[in-house]
């Protein structure tokens, strides 16, 4: 299995540039390459048998490949192919495919990288993948949310870059393993580039405002995948780790809440579906070994989320309070914001379930109070008007606007049952009853109006600092 492997890494960066010699085969040559990396993933999934490629001795590469990599790669392929399915009739340039697979590609690397110095080049590629998929539409607003995002990440990978130096200083390898006797200084400092490229706690708040006025498919890929690539890395190290796993799950709760209380005060679409992305990287990092089945459940409902919410008439929820929506968008969006809020029956409810069951009471009741948030915030959603359809009316979704939401929420429900053992009547009647105490919430009280949270913490100087401030915080943690 090495070869195949190779293959696949280095695949996406030549179909990515040979698709400039042949322009009119583009789309196929990206949703092709998203269909070997979607059977790549099944089959680690269906076979987990752990793969370890050594490739340069002791100086690292490390690659590792197993089940926990499978979710996530198979998440990355049926987000990339769903989105350049939708874009299948906007005529997209080439450069656009071109960026999508090489940012598919280096998002897949992260997947399977288990040293540090792969990991950091990995997530610079990824970073200015994504930066040039921002600017894609040339505007002034989309530049400048593009290089503030790169900003912010390459501050990131900074800290994150002196860490690695000081685990190789200390233990003469770069191997994820390594970690384990690395000192406190090396240890926060690669937490919190993993943080901010992750989106965890007060380091992640740079991502309402870049997810949501980034175009529809590219928010749909950084919510549904890529922001995935700096939470992987620390699922794995907690798995390896028992100097990490503590803190990641500390900050796990704190990041579930804060992304949960941003997202029900939201009176944005877009900004809405971006700050619930922070809340459920807590809920991916609460419960490392399950980690894999949450990434999938949830990139594949917030990516229908994103698509949907870009072809709505307005992204005001006071606005589409007042404007019924085609009643097939509205059962669209009910789905995947039904998953999200862990309704029985669909696959949310299973990666919840999973999440929760093996953790110590006090993070138990944190989750489970973010849980009762994610319900309250996709109400927004759910209770929507919609109009029924007239036969007279010609129908106006795209083929490949109905194809990309018609594999995500394909793979949502094949997902689902994939562990019926986790279902009982008190974890079932448990759901149900955060769900309704949600809607009631919502419908007494908050569909009326609340204020607006303060935004001024997403400014670029209060970012870094924000992570400055968090370095600190982790250096005393893990020191402690």
């Amino acid at each position: 299995m090495n070869t195949p492997t190779i293959v696949w890494i280095a695949l996406p960066l030549f179909i990515g540039f040979s698709s400039y010699l042949l322009p009119r085969s583009n789309r196929f040559f990206a949703l092709g390459m998203a269909c070997v990396s979607m059977a790549y993933g099944l089959w680690h999934i269906v076979a987990p048998t752990p793969l370890t490629i050594e490739l340069i001795d002791n100086f690292g590469v490390t690659l590792v490949v197993d089940g926990l990599s499978g979710y996530f790669v198979l998440t990355n392929a049926l987000v990339t192919a769903a989105v350049v399915l939708y874009c299948w009739q906007k005529n997209k340039s080439k450069f656009f495919y071109t960026q999508t697979v090489i940012l598919h590609g280096s998002v897949n690397a992260v997947f399977i990288c288990a040293d540090l110095i792969s990991l950091y080049v990995a997530l610079e590629v990824i970073g200015i993948a994504a930066f040039l998929l921002m600017a894609y539409p040339r505007s002034d607003r989309a530049i400048w949310v593009g290089l503030r995002y790169l900003f912010v990440s390459n501050t990131a990978m900074l800290f994150y870059l002196m860490g690695a130096a000081l685990v190789y200083q200390t233990t003469g390898v770069f191997a994820f393993t390594a970690v384990q006797n690395a000192p406190p200084a090396a240890i926060a400092l690669l937490m919190i580039g993993l943080f901010t490229k992750g989106g965890i706690f007060v380091s992640g708040l740079w991502l309402p405002l870049t997810h949501a006025e980034a175009d529809t498919p590219v928010s749909a890929m950084l919510s549904g995948a890529v922001v995935k690539t700096g939470v992987f890395p620390l699922v794995r190290l907690a798995l390896m780790a028992d100097n990490v796993a503590p803190a990641v799950q500390l900050f796990s709760m704190g990041t579930a809440f804060l992304g949960v209380t941003y997202a029900i005060f939201e009176k944005d679409t877009k900004r809405m579906l971006a700050s619930s992305t922070i809340s459920q990287m807590g809920f991916v990092l609460a419960n490392p070994a399950v980690a894999g089945f949450y990434a999938l459940t949830h990139g594949l409902a917030k990516a229908v989320l994103f698509l949907l919410a870009g072809n709505l008439p307005s992204r005001k929820f006071q606005m589409l309070q007042r404007t019924p929506m085609a009643r097939w968008q509205w059962l669209a969006v009910t789905i995947a914001a039904l998953s999200i809020s862990g309704m029985p029956l669909l696959s949310g409810f299973e990666a919840k379930a999973l999440t929760v069951q093996d953790l110590p009471p006090t993070i138990t009741w944190v989750m489970n109070l973010a849980a009762l948030g994610t319900a309250i915030a996709f109400a927004k959603f759910i209770f929507l008007p919609f109009q029924l359809p007239d036969k007279s009316e010609k129908r106006s979704a795209q083929v490949g606007f109905g194809c990309a939401i018609g594999l995500l929420l394909g793979g949502l429900v094949l997902a689902s049952g994939q562990h019926l053992e986790i279902y009982s009547l008190s974890k079932v009647l448990m759901a149900l009853a955060t769900l309704a105490t949600g809607w009631a919430i919502y419908g007494l009280w908050l569909r009326r109006g609340l204020p607006k949270l303060p935004t001024g913490i997403e400014r670029f100087e209060h970012l870094i600092g924000g992570m400055s401030l968090m370095l600190l915080l982790l250096l005393g943690m893990v020191a402690a």
